[in-house]
């Protein structure tokens, strides 16, 4: 069970009396990992804050799919709030990395808070800077960078993220997120191996 007291450590920059508001509203749940937490077509229900854990954020197209960005503690999911605001469906879903704690603020109660509370706003402008700079790198990335380079970016990216290093994640996974096949995946890997940037084992893969 979560504490108080990591709760409010995440929360603390909201101020007391937004962070009792949104306590009071919201709810703190547990989510195992692997487990979408917001599906791709849904009215959003409600507007999750990380308190510990990852989510990854996808959009898919004809069957492939792409990783658009990573949610951290203390952060929420911008596409959540914009879809909220407008009462349209997520044109995207969310899925945790590893267990999570989220704080889930009830997508009805949102145009309260946004007028009552500026420092409410302020928490997502300042999301909507940082998803924007996410974006524009992924663009970057897919437009002006090779695979090899790509793949390498993505490989010291979630190590940073998942605070991990071996990686522990599989070439299908990859390819997932990348938007790519699995075998290409393999091959650009092997290239990265003879290049001496990373190590591949039998289940993790290790960043130089």
């Amino acid at each position: 069970m979560i504490s108080d007291e990591i709760v409010k450590k995440q929360l603390s920059f909201l101020g007391k009396e937004l962070f009792t508001k949104i306590l009071e509203v919201s709810n703190i749940v547990e989510v195992e990992k692997n487990i979408e937490v917001l599906k791709e077509g849904q009215y959003v229900k409600v507007i999750p804050i990380v308190i510990k854990g990852l989510l990854k954020v996808f959009t898919r197209q004809e069957e492939k799919e792409l990783l658009l960005y990573y949610i951290q503690p203390s952060e929420s999911c911008i596409m959540s709030f914009s879809a909220s605001l407008s009462n349209d469906k997520s044109n995207v879903y969310a899925k945790t990395v590893e267990d999570s704690v989220l704080l889930l603020i009830p997508s009805d109660r949102i145009n309260e808070l946004t007028h009552q509370y500026p420092e409410f706003n302020d928490l997502f402008h300042q999301q909507f800077k940082v998803r924007y700079n996410d974006l524009l790198d992924t663009i970057n990335q897919l437009v002006f960078t090779n695979l090899d380079q790509r793949l390498y970016h993505f490989l010291k990216e979630s190590s940073r993220v998942r605070k991990e290093n071996p990686l522990f994640i599989s070439h299908r996974e990859i390819a997932n997120e990348l938007g790519t096949a699995r075998e290409v995946v393999s091959r650009v890997m092997k290239k990265l191996e003879k290049e001496q940037k990373v190590v591949q084992n039998q289940d993790s893969i290790k960043i130089l």
